[in-house]
């Protein structure tokens, strides 16, 4: 499965969304986070292993409004939502072992009121 940038891929992305089950993970990163160049093999290999989610990368510099009102302070930043909503909204570690425990066992966290929304309606989707 490919990981989607909404600066070069939006109306794939956007296409991804409309057929997708809301079950979508998303990387908060910046063109020159070095950390965050070594983290995206990892996502790209993750979404090979979960082709029931849809994975997005977003360099914050490129597309902002993908932030909503939300601030970034550190790099990688993850979001993880499904139907009933947020998941998870935090800095992670750039393990691929790390995000592939929190997908596991995303059903069972609970749903948050904080993030920048939606991803279908940032996406305009």
């Amino acid at each position: 499965m490919k990981v989607f940038n909404p600066h070069t891929d939006l109306p794939a992305l956007r296409g991804r969304l409309a057929r997708d089950d809301g079950r979508r993970v998303v990387c908060y990163c910046a063109a020159w986070c070095r950390t965050c160049d070594g983290y995206q093999p990892a996502l790209e290999a993750l979404a090979e292993r979960y082709p029931g989610w849809t994975f997005i990368w977003v360099d914050v510099e490129d597309s902002p409004d993908w932030l909503g009102d939300e601030d970034i302070e550190n790099f990688p930043t993850v979001l993880v939502q499904d139907r009933a909503g947020t998941r998870f909204w935090g800095v992670q570690l750039p393990y691929a072992e790390h995000l592939q425990r929190l997908l596991d066992g995303a059903d069972e966290l609970p749903v948050l009121a904080g993030g920048p929304g939606l991803i279908g309606e940032l996406a305009g989707a």
